[in-house]
């Protein structure tokens, strides 16, 4: 054991150390690359599938050997060491090799949501000076009109065809691929095949040192609480991950089959659910576009062993009634991303155990600023409602809101993290950077998160909710998070949000917006949902105002988007004033 972890565990509170074994909680992060930490991997598993794509499917061997034509192409259009390559796709097996590719190079991948508006796929490649695009096809139309006020030099253009076996390619294209505008070859644009060629005739050796600490990948967050930031992380923040998994999932086995269904370009998906089960020796299930409605036929025909998904994935699961779906292969079944209800939670093992599923859902807490997993609800650390024990190697306390004072087990504040995973900074935005990383008294860096929750004396955590969310009405602290899942616990509701609005004199009062289940109308049930807040919250939390909808919006990775609640609200309200002037 270091001397710097021996430091650690004596001026750290470490409750849930009883959890794991002694040599279990010594993560050492090697000094290699992402790409290094792949590579061992392709190389120990090379007969195993890597990746499966609509049924085509490609071994370590075979997908380690195209890594590295990739980034041979890369080299011969110019990308050296700390250049920015902006990678815009869906989950392909050309986003991930990209991605993986970029890496090896010593260059940093910069990863998009190809549903970017316009304007902010210009902010994207303009703020991170990005000088090349890999990019579906389908962006066309947007990157066209803004390519040119950008650094970028080179476009390579992608189809979701280039991968497909050929009939399923060739339906693809006469359904719709034939209604997708694109660019013609130049030395702006080059195709996905003409790109590859590129690699043929590039010969030179090219090593390049690339240590655990340089950084690696830019992710954006997803800007609810103000403008999106991009978050910079490293090779040690990718590699710590998958060494943390290798104890905490230590029953996956080389060969075991995961759903890639989150996203690349969100840290869930690809530091989770896409990287991790490569170092893993898994076969990856690329989802390139995901239909919630068929998400049981989806789990029939692969089999997985291992779901990665948010809240809202599971509750479409919930929904569909198939007796023939076997889900007995599941050895886990994780949920992040944001918050799981308990009543939610009950609902989806109720589910599981229906269709012969011999485990629960874990929930997992993770941010982007922290590669997006950093505790997890499993084997003897599970609880119901909580999100369980840090990973090892991570370090979590509680401390008062505003403060780097812990506060005592039990009571909330905000969750403070610190471990390999936290990232290196915001990207050239040195003031909230340092208002998120801060050391403290003990001599760590800690991330302040901006969740609240609380901690039980063996190192379980409750995740309460974003500190920002918090409802302040006449002096009293209202957790929506806790609205929202007593509403939810009433027989006629299928999902309820709770956002603070503006009240003249307690300042600030809950309002709900409810999805009601199959059967069931407001005029029916109004009566019966307010007499059961009125049983089950303090008066000061009961909501002010409940307003009906088929649906709540959504974010991009299926989030209830809060902001956008809040942004009608105020519209709305502004709409009010203007009439009764």
């Amino acid at each position: 054991m270091n001397v710097i972890h021996l430091i650690k565990q004596k001026m750290l509170k470490v409750p849930w150390k009883k959890f794991y074994k002694k040599e279990d909680l010594r993560i050492k992060v090697e000094d290699i690359s992402i790409y290094e930490m792949f590579r061992r991997s392709a190389t120990t598993h090379g007969d195993l599938v890597a990746i499966n794509y609509y049924g085509t499917t490609i071994t370590y061997r075979e997908f380690l050997h195209r890594v590295d034509r990739v980034a041979n192409a890369f080299r011969s259009q110019g990308i050296r060491p700390g250049d920015v390559v902006t990678i815009c796709m869906p989950n392909t097996p050309e986003g991930i090799i990209s991605f993986y590719a970029v890496n090896q190079i010593g260059a940093i991948a910069n990863m998009i949501h190809p549903l970017s508006g316009e304007v902010e796929i210009k902010e994207y490649l303009t703020s991170t000076k990005s000088v090349m695009l890999v990019m579906i096809d389908l962006c066309y139309e947007k990157v066209k009109n803004i390519i040119r006020q950008t650094d970028v030099y080179k476009t390579i253009v992608v189809s979701a065809r280039d991968s497909m076996p050929f009939f399923l390619g060739l339906g693809y294209q006469f359904t719709q691929g034939y209604k997708v505008k694109k660019p013609k070859k130049s030395e702006a644009y080059l195709y996905w095949k003409d790109f590859l060629k590129k690699a043929d005739r590039y010969s030179m050796e090219n090593h390049v040192v690339i240590s655990k600490d340089d950084p690696a990948v830019i992710l954006h967050s997803g800007g609810t609480t103000g403008r999106p930031k991009g978050i910079v992380l490293s090779n040690g923040n990718f590699n710590a991950l998958t060494q943390q998994a290798r104890v905490v999932f230590h029953d996956v086995c080389p060969g075991d089959r995961v759903l890639g269904i989150m996203p690349i370009f969100h840290g869930f998906g690809l530091g989770v659910s896409i990287n991790t089960p490569f170092a893993l020796g898994c076969e990856v299930v690329m989802v390139p576009q995901f239909n919630a409605k068929k998400f049981d036929q989806l789990l029939q025909k692969y089999h997985p062993n291992i779901l990665f998904g948010v809240p809202t994935l599971y509750e479409a699961l919930t929904n569909i009634e198939n007796p023939q779906l076997d889900l007995s292969n599941l050895k886990y079944i994780i949920s992040g991303g944001d918050s799981l209800s308990t009543s939610l939670m009950r609902r989806i093992n109720v589910y599981l155990m229906e269709h012969g599923a011999k485990v629960k859902i874990s929930q997992g807490f993770g941010m982007t600023e922290s590669l997006a997993a950093v505790a997890l609800s499993f084997g003897d650390a599970y609880r119901e409602g909580t999100i369980g024990i840090p990973f090892p190697g991570n370090y979590i306390k509680i401390v008062r809101p505003g403060t780097q004072e812990e506060v005592p087990y039990g009571e909330d504040g905000e969750i403070c993290v610190s471990g390999p995973t936290v990232m290196l900074g915001y990207l050239d935005n040195e003031k909230e950077t340092n208002e998120m990383l801060q050391i403290h008294k003990d001599g760590s860096l800690w991330l302040h998160t901006g969740d609240m929750g609380m901690m039980d004396e063996d190192g379980i955590i409750t995740y309460r909710q974003r500190l920002k969310r918090m409802i302040i009405s006449s002096g009293y602290n209202i957790y929506p998070s806790h609205v929202e899942e007593v509403i939810e616990e009433h027989p006629a509701v299928l999902k309820c949000s709770v956002i603070g609005i503006p009240h003249p004199y307690k300042i600030e009062v809950p309002k709900a917006y409810i999805v009601l289940k199959n059967g069931y109308r407001p005029l029916s049930v109004r009566k019966s949902i307010k007499e059961h807040c009125k049983k089950n919250l303090a008066a000061y939390s009961i909501p002010y105002d409940f307003e009906y909808r088929k649906s709540l919006p959504k974010t991009l990775i299926g989030k209830v988007d809060i902001k956008r609640l809040q942004e009608e609200n105020q519209e709305r309200r502004k709409n009010e004033k203007n009439e009764e002037r």
